[in-house]
């Protein structure tokens, strides 16, 4: 039955984001970059209300009221990234505008990336280095200037359930430069849908939103360390059977 789900899922995303990118990409020829990023918003939301219907997967957030408040707060939201799942969540989930950080590669996907593309996202050539990083400080202060918030996962990439991946300061750096608050926020996603898999299985996705981590004075390090620590204790707290390995392995340790 999972597979059967899977497959009916990947069909329905696949039939409606043809026709709803191209009215997307030609109403954006139309409409400002707020309300195209709403219209493209509503789909997510489609694709998100579609895996519980059809995967059985649902979410279960906790912590938005630690989200800013006022039209134009900034924010950084730095996440644990496990699948694809939480890509499709967040616009849905969120009361503000998000800007991804991505690489450009990803605008080059058919009707999905054309649509990305009309939006007003970050995208970067990671091959330009420091210029990269230059272009997301400038267009992250001009976008939270106007009450978008900025989205980035600092490990880079999906990472299997259970592990953790390497914290990039990037995010932190941003935070910094732009002086807005960190919002870090543990995700799940693994449990139902594993990263690179194509069968889902359904379940309860946690997503857990932290206290706002202020970054006012502080060195991009230590603040992605804290942001780091929070997320993986959150992840540890939220998904203990993932993480049950390393109980053993620190007991054999100790006891060594």
């Amino acid at each position: 039955m999972p597979l059967i789900r899977s497959v009916i899922h990947m069909l329905w995303l696949a039939i409606t984001v043809i026709p709803w990118a191209t009215y997307a990409i030609i109403a954006s020829l139309f409409v400002s970059r707020t309300t195209m990023y709403w219209l493209c918003a509503r789909w997510l939301r489609l694709a998100v209300d579609s895996g519980t219907f059809i995967l059985g997967i649902q979410n279960r957030v906790t912590g938005m009221e630690n989200l800013p408040l006022g039209q134009t707060s900034a924010a950084v939201l730095l996440l644990k990234h496990q699948s694809t799942w939480e890509t499709l969540c967040m616009p849905a989930l969120m009361p503000h505008p998000l800007a991804y950080v991505f690489k450009k590669e990803l605008l080059y996907v058919p009707f999905f990336g054309w649509s990305m593309a009309r939006m007003d996202m970050i995208h970067i050539d990671r091959k330009d280095g420091r210029r990269a990083f230059s272009k997301v400080v400038e267009q992250g202060k001009r976008l939270m200037a106007q009450g978008t918030w900025v989205i980035m996962f600092p490990e880079g990439t999906r990472i299997p359930r259970g592990q953790q991946g390497v914290y990039k300061s990037g995010g932190a750096r941003l935070a910094i430069q732009t002086g807005a608050p960190v919002i870090p926020i543990a995700v799940t996603s693994a449990k139902c849908w594993p990263r690179k898999a194509f069968i889902k299985r359904p379940g309860i996705v946690d997503i857990s939103i932290g206290k706002p981590i202020s970054s006012v004075g502080r060195k991009p390090e230590e603040l992605m360390a804290e942001v780091e620590s929070w997320i993986e204790a959150e992840m540890r707290r939220l998904d203990p059977e993932a993480y049950a390995g390393e109980t053993v392995v620190r007991a054999a340790a100790t006891a060594g």
